[in-house]
């Protein structure tokens, strides 16, 4: 078998690589908004079934679009989510991200109280913004979940819960599937960190070209 490296320009790498991505998906049934989210996780994981596992709450793209334009800040799960994220971009709207895992008063918590750290971390920080992006915790989700329960319809942040694994990663979703609230999910054991950031990168672009107009 031969192999053909294709000759092209570091600028013109990622629109080439979405290119491949909507001509190998085919024919599909998503509106722009969510085909732009399901193409950059498909990116960031060259993973193609993202693109039949992943749900959406009615109207969640457009509540989190609102939430990035008027400056609310992004609560991660993990550093890694947190570092994938696009800041630069957000902090045009004044938003911020923030991850409280590795937190000292976190810390001693989750030891006490015989916790996860980013369990802890999602229940202390979960006040005052607009996204909740976990991509590596199912502990996280499921204490998102607990926390969104005694909020208000519209203190309630969006949910992007994505967390990957074998222990209740899958169980934690299908949980947040039966809610009545805005969330991007997908389902199964498929999920991590680079999809949370791709996701929520994926909506900071998209505020980005709604402010433009």
């Amino acid at each position: 078998m031969s192999i053909r490296i294709q000759k092209i320009g570091p600028t013109e790498i990622e629109a080439e690589s979405f290119r491949i991505i909507e001509e190998e998906l085919g024919p599909h049934d998503f509106d722009h908004a969510t085909f732009k989210l399901v193409q950059r996780v498909i990116h960031a994981t060259g993973d193609f079934s993202f693109a039949k596992n992943m749900r959406f709450y009615p109207q969640t793209i457009a509540r989190a679009l609102d939430s990035i334009c008027a400056g609310k800040n992004i609560l991660t799960d993990v550093n890694m989510v947190a570092s994938g994220i696009s800041k630069a971009m957000l902090a045009q709207f004044g938003g911020t991200v923030t991850c409280l895992v590795a937190d000292k008063e976190v810390a001693r918590r989750a030891k006490e109280e015989g916790k996860t750290r980013s369990e802890v971390a999602i229940e202390q920080g979960i006040t005052n913004v607009g996204i909740v992006a976990i991509g590596n915790a199912p502990t996280a989700l499921l204490k998102a979940m607990d926390c969104l329960a005694d909020m208000s319809a519209e203190e309630r942040p969006v949910i992007i819960g994505v967390p990957v694994g074998f222990v209740n990663a899958a169980e934690s979703k299908a949980l947040l599937c039966r809610k009545e609230y805005p969330y991007i999910t997908s389902l199964g054991r498929k999920g991590g960190s680079p999809v949370a950031a791709a996701i929520v990168n994926a909506l900071i672009r998209l505020a980005v070209q709604k402010s433009n107009g």
